[in-house]
């Protein structure tokens, strides 16, 4: 396979485009969330001022995922209910939403299907994850919302390579990332995580959700989202190009205790989220 002119992380990150500083209200909500002085009352007043992301916190506090046994109307008793991380991590999707719903050809993804196969792993690694407490479970979901998003980089470039040639046949596109550019999409998702100040742990688990055998301090958080993927994959969410060419990794699986009578209860939980995440991005565009 011929290996492509030299790229670095940060042209490829370029290719992304300049990044959107995170909208104000979301930066102001999140550093609210931090101060220990603030109140719900506060964080509830400075959503408030967004539609969108009054309407993402109203919505997906009252889907099937979270499964409350009253709905809720107002920002303040959906953060009563969520608690204030489960907050931070619906301003996050927010946040990243105008990037992961654009289309990646260079993967066959149309518009929308790479946010959606984000989602479906955030919300199943954070089921995964529920057993290790409701921080790391958190952090499985930021993990795995973000473990994709290198392939916004990678994807303009490989709208100019014939991906049919016999020599890109029977291999994952992680593995073709890897002999064309020289490194893969989690590389340039961890980069970001990085240029975004996020956990190391969190940075490690998306530089390692394919490989949760080379993560260190996160591999939890990896092992949570590489079984998540797969599990999203096999629902037919985001397959694009690469198909179901997914190798489990056994690491994730001891560490996780995984066994296949959990598919179904993922499925109850990440199908009713991912098709909460689709009418967010309809009313979005609207």
């Amino acid at each position: 396979m011929m290996m492509s002119p030299q790229w670095t992380i940060d042209s490829i990150i370029a290719k992304i485009g300049e990044l959107p500083p995170m909208p104000q209200v979301a930066q102001r909500a999140l550093e609210l969330i931090r101060d220990p002085d603030s109140n719900m009352a506060d964080i509830a007043r400075v959503l408030s001022m967004d539609e969108a992301m009054t309407g993402l916190v109203l919505r997906w506090s009252n889907s099937a995922y979270y499964g409350l046994k009253y709905p809720v109307s107002t920002v303040q008793q959906a953060i009563t209910y969520l608690g204030q991380r489960t907050l931070h991590s619906l301003i996050l999707a927010a946040s990243v939403a105008s990037l992961l719903e654009r289309p990646a050809p260079g993967y066959g993804l149309d518009r929308g299907e790479l946010w959606r196969h984000a989602i479906g792993v955030a919300a199943g690694a954070r089921v995964i994850a529920s057993k290790l407490g409701h921080q790391l479970s958190e952090e499985a979901y930021h993990a795995g919302l973000l473990c994709d998003i290198g392939k916004l980089g990678f994807e303009l470039l490989l709208r100019n390579v014939n991906t049919n040639a016999p020599e890109w046949q029977d291999y994952s596109f992680n593995e073709l990332e890897q002999a064309y550019f020289g490194f893969d999409h989690a590389v340039i998702g961890s980069e970001l995580a990085k240029r975004w100040r996020l956990p190391p742990r969190l940075v490690d688990a998306i530089a390692n959700h394919h490989h949760p055998s080379q993560a260190t301090d996160g591999v939890l958080l990896a092992s949570a989202v590489h079984l998540a993927d797969a599990v999203v994959m096999s629902f037919g969410i985001g397959l694009g190009k690469d198909g179901l060419q997914y190798t489990i990794d056994p690491t994730a699986v001891s560490r996780m205790g995984w066994n296949e009578n959990q598919i179904q209860e993922l499925a109850e939980r990440i199908i009713p989220f991912v098709d909460e995440a689709d009418e967010f991005i309809r009313l979005r565009r609207n």
